[in-house]
């Protein structure tokens, strides 16, 4: 589990950009000592910290546990570097998205909000308890500091909720500097006093059916048989990270069912999805970029 690698710090636009740039120049940039990062990336210490740290959070790079800890691209990295590095495209804000809510060891404020904490309209205090009850449950710490929570809990709320919808008067036009990951609306208020939050769910449209069937491949496996169930409700799954109610993946599910590449079975008590696709989760990705491409 971890905590606070943020640095307090949300990912702001053009950062990742910035870090898959001198990632693929130049593999220890985070860490050379020739080369002092925070002069190579324009940005603070602490920034350069919180930087290495989301570049492995949304799963674009990795390091090794041992040795020199140089970063180097993930698969998912090497193609959205590929295709997409300048994030515009919905479907890369999924994949970052669903990759981010499933990381339960690096991101595991992120992993609790989206597959563990079940209320769907909350306060700061409702999910902080609630997540310290997960770290007991899971492990029994009682060593995290309570800033360390609170922290997570501004960040995750500064990722889908853009400063200037939170405070207006604090915020000019020209250092309005939002999360991307905001784009997918996942997060909202649900009082005037902006005190209680809600979950609300992605557009359906935002999720192409082929970076669905890539997150639905990545969290199942070789599995050719998946319930309607698990796809909506088992830790990392499509649903949870989502916020997706049946009528939404029922959607998605049936494009997929179009397209030849899952067969949906509601027929003598059975709610299940056969996997029918030849191909792999990352072939699925590729397939999507390349569509862009033609259109």
């Amino acid at each position: 589990m971890k905590f606070r690698g943020h640095e307090t710090f949300f990912i702001r636009k053009g950062w990742l950009t910035k870090g898959m740039k001198y990632v693929k120049r130049h593999p220890d940039v985070f860490v050379s000592k020739e080369e002092k990062p925070m002069d190579v990336l324009g940005i603070g210490n602490n920034m350069v910290k919180s930087l290495r740290y989301w570049m492995q959070a949304v799963g674009i790079t990795k390091e090794p546990t041992h040795g020199k800890r140089v970063q180097q691209f993930t698969l998912l990295g090497e193609l959205i570097y590929r295709y997409d590095r300048y994030l515009e495209e919905q479907g890369t804000l999924c994949l970052l998205q669903y990759k981010l809510a499933s990381n339960k060891d690096e991101a595991t404020a992120w992993y609790f909000f989206f597959n563990e904490f079940q209320m769907l309209e909350f306060t700061k205090d409702d999910f902080i308890k609630g997540l310290k009850n997960y770290v007991m449950m899971q492990d029994g710490d009682t060593s995290v500091a309570d800033r360390s929570y609170q922290d997570d809990f501004s960040c995750i709320i500064n990722t889908y909720i853009s400063r200037s919808k939170s405070n207006r008067q604090q915020v000019s036009p020209e250092n309005n500097i939002a999360c991307p990951l905001g784009e997918l609306g996942l997060l909202d208020y649900a009082s005037q006093d902006k005190i209680i939050y809600r979950k609300t769910m992605v557009q359906p449209q935002m999720i192409s059916p082929y970076i669905a069937l890539a997150i639905i491949l990545l969290q199942n496996g070789d599995a050719q048989e998946v319930s309607l169930d698990t796809l909506l409700h088992a830790p990392k799954s499509i649903g949870r990270a989502f916020n997706l109610d049946m009528t939404v993946l029922m959607h998605l599910l049936k494009q997929l069912e179009q397209l030849g590449e899952v067969e949906i079975v509601r027929t003598a008590g059975l709610d299940v999805v056969h996997i029918m696709t030849e191909y792999t989760a990352q072939e699925c990705i590729e397939h999507y970029y390349q569509d862009i491409l033609k259109e």
